[in-house]
């Protein structure tokens, strides 16, 4: 990069309130003095005092004795025995001021919870919080002081084989704990199987090209697959593809198949509309995608203005999901074989699987009860399977059976059968509750108890009983709002999740100002760092450097709206963590993608996934909960997904923007601290995560 941004420290940047512009090159020059300044060296400042906000007398009182390696990490500064001696005591000295601070914190705390009216309460809850997180980067920073020099020491690089690694998915350790064959390919996040390292990418990988060309053609090198997976049967869109040379080229038609355009004309007619295009005027926006191939399906819809959600089991090589990804496309690993989809009930308008593997005659129908779960009244189940076959695989009794169990127990969900064409089958669920009263007595599945129909459950085991009837976001897809107007509620709508007008319209508009900011900061950095890659006639245009993005916290899915809404090419993957109220539901039913997780686990998807991450407020969010990871354990998770020149974005309060920074210099980011002028109480971070090559053996 020919101006790469300085690692760790703060550029002096102010963050423009709406109706400001950026200057880049004035800030370009403030920002080269400011940092001449803090690096020229002068005897009152060590590097220690450079790193820290603040100076500890006893380390002024000798005379500096530290070494600098070459990468301007401190040597320890304590050789001789004396300065041991003192070191200990040091280390004493800080536990004891950790163990005060402490005991005069919840004793105040105690003390000022008895003294509290009812009538100044609110204020104090919210001057308490702001306690808490302040409390939390005190003991943040007296605990990383007393690990001395290895604060500053950068991680490692992960062994070779992390290359494409995904924890909480492993298929041969999940057996030898004893897991069932039918659930090797589960999620088992098992506790201190984390390790902190860096993620390298592989020795050819090269940087996407830019959407839309992406979609079509990606870089061989860039992904896990082999020759003969690439011409190997599977699902019926995963065959729409060609290798040629370093390149893997999407077609959308075939010489075996249809083109997958026809196939979506195919379940356009088949629901009673003239084409796929119709599909948006039907009440359909969001789909999910079971064992989606490449994502050709998904890829053809998005020019309709679908979004499709691609979910598949983990694979070692060959992966449908990190081929979809990498093509630009939401997706992300998902297997429901044995537990519940982190998905709110009634999320999405249709289902498809076209030979996605799964064998929904199993487990005594709880794979349909799941599909049923998720889909919205009036949404639609696609299935293309050679079960289905009346010419073929029906004549044999056993497929005869299966196809019997799946059609019998449909109808027990109230699905309607549309008619059929070729292996292709259609099912309506119903709009309307009252069928399910109307079944014969005794009927199973039976419905959800209220304790037992949970809105979204996280990872927890399949349920045999139809979930989603108690829930006051039962409306059938016709007579909600059509996309685009769906993203924007109303008030009887936003009622349901008990948000206000107010705070939904302030949400969107501070959102679209940060949005605005957010590109105009971030477009002269990117063309300051590329001005031109070998091969490209121009530097690409800003509205589309960034594709995948990712939502750390997505609160009502403002983000991702202001982006939509500034015209910009990306999708946005919204999580809503679990330790935060639960707005998924919210974000879902405005027509985006999301899902809950745990922040403390690792994410669902491959390595170098996102161009970019955002995370707005949830420093503050994960230092208030208990802890059962650390935030090192969270930035190198951050680095797993992001990809070579990938940014992030943190908002945060000041002090804990400080403990971020300190980080992102262990990940050798670039880093740069933003002022919001706005607001006094909270900086950005914005950081970039280098290329780092390897080298071939």
């Amino acid at each position: 990069m020919s101006r790469p941004l300085l690692r760790g420290v703060s550029g002096g940047v102010r963050f423009a309130g709406k109706n400001d512009s950026w200057d880049d090159s004035q800030m370009k020059e403030k920002t080269e003095k400011e940092d001449l300044d803090k690096i020229r060296p002068s005897p009152d400042h060590t590097h220690m005092s450079f790193r820290f906000p603040f100076r500890l007398p006893f380390l002024d009182n000798s005379p500096s004795k530290n070494s600098f390696s070459e990468n301007s990490f401190t040597t320890d500064p304590y050789a001789t025995g004396s300065l041991r001696s003192r070191h200990k005591l040091t280390l004493l000295f800080l536990k004891f001021s950790l163990v005060m601070i402490v005991i005069l914190a919840l004793t105040g705390s105690f003390l000022w919870t008895i003294s509290i009216t009812s009538s100044s309460r609110g204020h104090i809850i919210r001057g308490n919080r702001r306690i808490q997180e302040k409390l939390v980067s005190d003991l943040w920073d007296i605990g990383e002081l007393s690990l001395g020099a290895s604060r500053f020491k950068e991680l490692d690089f992960c062994p070779e084989e992390s290359e494409n690694h995904v924890p909480c998915f492993n298929v041969t350790e999940s057996l030898a704990l004893g897991f069932p064959e039918s659930e090797e390919h589960d999620r088992h996040c098992l506790q201190g199987s984390r390790q902190n390292c860096l993620v390298l990418p592989p020795v050819n990988y090269k940087i996407p090209l830019r959407w839309p060309t992406g979609k079509d053609v990606i870089w061989v090198a860039n992904v896990k697959i082999t020759a003969q997976e690439v011409l190997s049967s599977g699902s019926l869109t995963k065959r729409m593809m060609m290798l040629e040379e370093e390149q893997i080229s999407f077609r959308s038609a075939s010489l075996m198949f249809d083109g997958v355009e026809d196939y979506s004309h195919q379940i356009a007619e088949m629901i009673g509309l003239r084409n796929e295009s119709n599909l948006l005027q039907a009440g359909v926006r969001s789909i999910l995608d079971i064992g989606c191939g490449y994502g050709s399906f998904g890829a053809h819809l998005f020019s309709k203005q679908l979004l499709t959600m691609c979910i598949a089991n983990y694979e070692a090589s060959g992966s449908q999901v990190q081929l979809t990804l990498e093509r630009g496309l939401p997706a992300m690993i998902g297997s429901f074989t044995s537990k519940q989809l982190p998905y709110s009930s009634l999320s999405f308008d249709m289902v498809h699987c076209a030979r996605c593997g799964i064998d929904w005659d199993q487990k005594e129908g709880n794979l349909l009860i799941e599909a049923d779960r998720v889909l919205r009244p009036g949404g639609y189940f696609v299935w293309t399977s050679p079960l289905t076959n009346l010419q073929g695989s029906l004549r044999k009794k056993e497929n005869q059976k299966r196809w019997n169990f799946v059609r019998t127990f449909a109808e027990s969900l109230c699905w309607d059968m549309l008619p059929q064409q070729d292996e292709t089958v259609v099912w309506k669920k119903t709009s309307k509750k009252a069928c399910y009263g109307s079944r014969n007595s005794g009927s199973k599945p039976s419905l959800c108890s209220k304790a037992h129909d949970v809105e979204t459950p996280y990872y927890r085991p399949l349920q045999s009983c139809i979930g989603g009837t108690q829930s006051r976001r039962w409306i059938p897809i016709e007579k909600r709002p059509t996309w685009p107007s769906r993203s924007k509620l109303n008030s009887d709508e936003l009622a349901i999740y008990g948000v206000s007008p107010e705070d939904f319209a302030e949400d969107t508009q501070n959102w679209n100002s940060a949005v605005r900011n957010y590109w105009s900061l971030l477009s002269p950095l990117i063309f300051s760092d590329h001005p031109k890659r070998p091969g490209d006639e121009d530097p690409s245009p800003p509205y589309n450097m960034l594709r995948n993005v990712l939502d750390m916290n997505a609160r009502f899915g403002g983000f991702n709206s202001a982006l939509l809404e500034a015209g910009k090419s990306v999708w946005v993957m919204n999580v809503v963590p679990t330790s935060g109220p639960n707005s998924l539901p919210l974000i879902l039913d405005r027509g985006f993608v999301g899902v809950l997780h745990d922040w403390c686990e690792a994410f669902p998807t491959y390595p170098r996934t996102y161009d970019m991450v955002h995370a707005e407020g949830l420093l503050s969010l994960v230092t208030v909960q208990q802890r059962r990871c650390t935030l090192l354990d969270l930035f190198s998770e951050i680095d797993r997904l992001l990809r070579p020149e990938g940014w992030v974005i943190f908002r945060d309060s000041a002090s804990l923007i400080e403990i971020a920074r300190a980080l992102a210099t262990r990940l050798k980011w670039d880093a740069r601290v933003v002022e919001i002028e706005s607001n006094s109480n909270e900086r950005l971070l914005i950081c970039q995560k280098p290329f780092f090559k390897k080298q071939p053996n």
